[in-house]
């Protein structure tokens, strides 16, 4: 006999399921954390580097005849719309223009879905959106 009785049969086994279901919850808290991480990192490189293919497409016209070298917005939306569908297919993002010591930058946020492997079967939702954000002006070569 190992001292065990009738009453104590199964204690452990409901232990190691509880036990077992934490270290899980751990484990997905690390993996999509991660993962999450990632996605964030990834829409602030992409918001940076549209933001700067945006911020090179300057208004030649007005350059041409001297005056100050300005963003173009129709043509710096076409450039961060390029850059973003040939970067992956990012869709979901917004461009503006707003003007900073009288100087017109690109702003540029780009938002990302990232859909959680583990988390998600234990109700923490199966998706997350994440949004980076980047702000470009034009190099003048002034000093």
């Amino acid at each position: 006999m190992t001292g065990w009785t009738a009453r104590e049969s199964g204690r452990v086994s409901l232990f190691l399921a509880a036990a077992m279901t934490g270290v899980l919850v751990i484990i997905g808290l690390a993996y999509d954390g991660a993962g999450q991480l990632r996605s964030l990192q990834r829409a602030d490189d992409l918001a940076a580097e549209a933001a700067r293919s945006g911020g090179q497409v300057i208004d030649r016209a007005r350059a041409i005849e001297g005056g100050l070298k300005q963003i173009d917005e129709p043509g710096a939306r076409a450039a961060v719309d390029t850059y973003l569908a040939a970067a992956g297919g990012v869709l979901d993002h917004d461009v503006s223009f707003p003007v900073v010591d009288g100087e017109k930058q690109i702003q540029v946020r780009v938002r990302i879905t990232y859909r959680r492997a583990m988390l998600g079967l234990f109700g923490f939702g199966t998706t997350v959106t994440v949004t980076g954000e980047a702000t470009a002006r034009a190099l003048t070569g002034a000093p």
